[in-house]
């Protein structure tokens, strides 16, 4: 049970972690109209109700995961089926982010009880707008930038080299290394985004987060879990998590706001 419930926490962090990054992506408008019609994600200027992502994870051999993730922009509300690799098999949770609580349990078992933690919920309704056509030159800090353009879609390719990195949970004062970060956009025919992947880089470490979207606008509901259902997540569980190898491998910009002045409010 331990280990079960451990890994429940590790993936309350890690969709809370790829929830932040989709939220401060940035878009541009392809100025390809013929290309419209063949375009499956245009929103026509309008804000999602709802959108479907696949959230991948990856930091080399001690820790990788993939998300199947469902959010409720309107609600405000997400559902996420995430798989995490063991020795001789693969662990399935399914999370919900509903009313500032993150909850989790197997995804094998349709009516076990929920593990929950209280967590500030971003506004997803910010994310939305995000997601539509922000602009693309509120970007800045990195080195290199380049544009492909290919059919309805634009790619842009930002980089920087010599970025302090340290792991996602270390404080101000703990030691950082020099890296690199490279974080890739692809849009749509009217700007939305398609396509969001991360990646730091250090000598000896690697962590690539990408949030690719399936589809927006189709019906959703997220039901809140049962109260009869639902058991805290203890401090106890949550320092065993924090300690643990598989966080301490997840790298992150040492400091974010200096690579991108834009953000959600």
């Amino acid at each position: 049970m331990a280990v079960k419930t451990r890994f429940m926490a590790l993936a309350l962090v890690v969709v809370a972690l790829a929830l932040t990054v989709t939220g401060v992506v940035i878009a541009a408008t392809d100025s390809n109209l013929s290309a419209h019609t063949k375009d499956p994600l245009t929103l026509n200027g309008y804000p999602p109700s709802s959108a479907d992502l696949l959230v991948t994870l990856s930091t080399g051999a001690p820790f990788g995961l993939s998300a199947n993730v469902e959010v409720n922009f309107k609600t405000n509300r997400v559902d996420a089926v995430v798989r995490f690799p063991l020795v001789v098999a693969t662990a399935a949770i399914e999370v919900r982010l509903i009313h500032g609580h993150l909850y989790a349990r197997s995804a094998d078992v349709s009516s076990g009880p929920w593990l929950a933690a209280a967590l500030k919920t971003p506004s997803l309704f910010g994310v939305a707008l995000e997601m539509t056509k922000p602009d693309i030159d509120l970007i800045t800090g990195f080195d290199h930038k380049t544009v492909t353009r290919s059919g309805y879609t634009t790619t842009y390719d930002f980089y920087r080299d010599r970025v302090a990195v340290s792991s996602l949970l270390g404080s101000a004062t703990s030691p950082s290394r020099v890296g690199s970060v490279r974080w890739i956009i692809t849009v749509g025919s009217q700007g939305e985004v398609s396509q969001s992947t991360l990646t730091v880089k250090t000598k000896k470490s690697e962590m690539t987060l990408s949030v690719t979207v399936e589809s927006y606008n189709q019906p959703t509901h997220i039901a809140t879990p049962a109260r009869t259902s639902v058991k805290p997540v203890t401090n106890s569980v949550l320092e065993q998590l924090l300690n643990s190898q598989s966080v301490a491998s997840i790298l992150v910009p040492r400091d974010l706001t200096s690579l991108a002045q834009a953000s959600l409010s």
